[in-house]
């Protein structure tokens, strides 16, 4: 499995309720749609003003094709475009892991 991490800082002029409610809502419902995703979970600090993100983005994928794929694709393209609309792109680190689930799983 492969693990896309992001850590997210909404863009200027959006108030962090602002964007949890645009991330955790419409923008939910069209990232649900991307291909070949297995996982997906959003996380929001518990102390919002003392945090330096405004919450962490997950996707897990079967691998880097699918995830390569999935973001190529039309939906991919509106997700980041939509994205685009509230949060500041790159703003905060970003990686791609390789996952090992240690307890608990997927289903």
């Amino acid at each position: 499995m492969v693990k896309l991490v992001e850590f997210l800082v909404r863009k200027d002029g959006h108030s962090h309720e602002e964007f949890v409610e645009r991330w955790q809502g419409e923008h939910a419902d069209i990232a649900a749609e991307l291909s070949g995703l297995i996982r997906y979970s959003t996380s929001v600090p518990t102390d919002p003003e003392n945090a330096p993100y405004d919450g962490i983005l997950e996707l897990v994928f079967e691998d880097m094709a699918a995830l390569g794929a999935a973001f190529e694709s039309e939906v991919g393209q509106e997700v980041q475009a939509d994205a685009a609309e509230f949060t500041d792109p790159g703003a905060g680190p970003r990686m791609i892991t390789e996952e090992t689930i240690h307890v608990g799983d997927y289903s």
